[in-house]
C-alpha cells in the first residue's frame, strides 16, 4: 500500500480520537503549527526543495497519529448524548459483515440495513434498531419484527461511542492507531472480542 494512502488518526491534545485525515491535511496542520505532538510510527516522509547554500533537501515526517490543539469537539463527543451518524459502512463494520439473522459473512454489496422494529410498526432509523442483514434475510423478514417472521436475532444492536465509530470508519488501521482507539473503547464494548 502506498504510504500516501494511509489515513492519519487525528486526536485532541489529551489524546482523544477525533477523526481520520489524509496526509495532506496532516501536513497542513503541521505547517500551521496546530500539531501539539505526534506519535506512532512515521507514516510518510514528505520531501521539499533543496537548500542552495547547504545542498540539503528539506523533508517533513508525518506520523500515524497527530495530536492537535483544542479539545472542544472531543468534549462534546464524550457526552452521553453523542450519537454518531448512521451510515451503512460503519454499520456493516459494527456487525462484522455478518447477517445477524442467518450468520453468513457477506461482501458489503450483498448486505443491507434492516430495521429490527420496522418503520411501519413505529421503528426508528437508529443504531439500536438497525442490524446488518443479507438481502435474502431482509426480504424474507420484510415489514415484520424478527419474532413475527420467526427469525432469531444473533446479536443485540448497540450505539457505538465516538472512538468506536472512528474505528468502524477506518479501513487500514495500523497497530499503534488500533492501540490508541481500543484504549478509548468502553470495557463492555463488543468490539474488543474482534480485535
Amino acid at each position: 500500500m502506498p504510504p500516501h494512502t494511509q489515513p492519519i488518526l487525528r486526536t485532541d491534545a489529551a489524546g482523544m480520537p477525533l477523526e481520520w485525515i489524509d496526509f495532506k491535511r496532516a501536513v497542513t496542520l503541521q505547517c500551521l503549527g496546530q500539531v501539539t505532538y505526534a506519535y506512532g510510527s512515521t507514516s510518510i516522509r514528505i520531501r521539499g526543495g533543496f537548500n542552495r547554500r547547504l545542498g540539503r533537501q528539506s523533508y517533513m515526517d508525518v506520523n500515524s497519529i497527530i495530536a492537535t490543539r483544542g479539545n472542544h469537539q472531543a468534549l462534546l463527543k464524550m457526552r452521553d448524548t453523542y450519537v454518531p451518524p448512521l451510515h451503512n459502512l460503519p454499520l456493516f463494520q459494527r456487525d462484522g459483515s455478518l447477517c445477524l439473522y442467518c450468520g453468513g459473512r457477506f461482501s458489503h454489496r450483498q448486505l443491507s440495513r434492516d430495521h429490527v422494529t420496522p418503520f411501519s410498526q413505529g421503528g426508528m432509523d437508529s443504531w439500536n434498531n438497525v442490524v446488518t442483514a443479507c438481502v435474502r434475510c431482509n426480504n424474507h423478514k420484510a415489514g415484520r419484527t424478527p419474532q413475527q417472521a420467526g427469525m432469531k436475532l444473533l446479536a443485540v444492536p448497540f450505539t457505538p461511542t465516538h472512538a468506536e465509530y472512528i474505528y468502524l470508519q477506518g479501513r487500514r488501521i495500523l497497530a499503534d492507531q488500533m492501540e490508541l482507539l481500543c484504549a478509548h473503547f468502553p470495557r463492555s464494548s463488543p468490539l474488543h472480542q474482534r480485535i
